[in-house]
């Protein structure tokens, strides 16, 4: 049995192939990104997936692809915890990049971009994967990410400066008690889950004047950092993964045609899209 995962900070999804590489289930676990979760916590976020403990004899191959994946020692951590469960699964470790190439542009060149729970962006050459920059996470980076957002709005709102009417509809939805958002950040794992977990207000209000601009701002950012240092043509086709770039999609596409670029294409999530290439291209 063969195990592809897609592993973001918030969630993973998982699908098993059997040896015909035909599909026999999928599931969701918790996120499993090894630069912001405990090893220990690694290990119950799988333990708990039923499904997979059923399969653990069975699977012979894991390939999976994860943020917080990108360098050594996070890569490693996790390629530890799974080989403990699957004892007879060869195991390969990838950044989550890796996974939105592959299912955004397949073997071809383009620029692909994620802003999900995080964000990041590469120029694959039609072999070779390309950074600009090595990612230092959320409390640096990440422009117009989930957590880029929630981060946004909760200056905003302590700062006085979102408007009235929204500030109201935002204390409707979060505790926004000084001291729980502090015990979440500075005390709790994942705090880089907690801040995204307030971009979520954003996709109710996404025809507000007021969102419209922040959202715009963190585009903007990002093209900035992420994409234009890249210094290809309009003919380099860009693709985005992710929920934050699939929401709104409309205004990524009004802030790509400023810089004179133009989006081949927009994915929520890449699993599926990551299981045809594991089915079309032999390992």
């Amino acid at each position: 049995m063969i195990l592809i995962a897609d592993g973001g900070s918030t969630k993973a999804d998982w699908i098993a192939l059997d040896n015909d590489k035909k599909e026999v289930f999928r599931v969701r676990t918790l996120g499993l990104n090894p630069a912001v979760v405990t090893q220990n916590e690694l290990k119950n976020r799988i333990v708990n997936m039923f499904q997979l403990m059923d399969v653990q004899a069975e699977v012979t191959e894991i390939h999976f692809y994860g943020a917080g994946c990108g360098t050594p020692k996070p890569s490693a951590i996790l390629k530890s915890v799974l080989e403990t469960f699957f004892i007879h699964a060869k195991v390969n470790i990838a950044e989550d990049m890796l996974a939105a190439v592959y299912a955004a542009s397949g073997n071809k060149p383009a620029i692909v971009c994620i802003l999900g729970t995080g964000s990041n962006s590469c120029y694959y050459d039609g072999t070779t994967v390309h950074m600009n920059t090595v990612s230092l996470g959320y409390s640096v980076m990440d422009e117009a990410s989930g957590n880029y957002f929630g981060k946004l709005l909760l200056r905003e709102y302590f700062y006085g400066k979102m408007p009235k009417r929204i500030a109201k509809k935002f204390e409707e939805v979060y505790d926004l008690d000084a001291d729980v958002i502090k015990y979440h950040l500075y005390k709790q794992p994942n705090p880089n889950r907690y801040l995204a977990s307030f971009a979520k207000f954003m996709f109710e209000f996404k025809e507000d004047k007021y969102i419209k601009k922040i959202i715009k701002r963190g585009f903007n950012e990002f093209f900035k950092y992420r994409i234009l240092p890249f210094g290809k043509t309009t003919d380099t086709p860009i693709y985005f993964i992710g929920s934050i770039a699939f929401y709104f999609s409309e205004i990524l596409e009004k802030v790509a045609k400023k810089n004179h670029l133009s989006i081949a294409g927009i994915l929520q999530r890449p699993i599926d899209n990551l299981l045809d290439f594991h089915k079309n291209n032999p390992n």
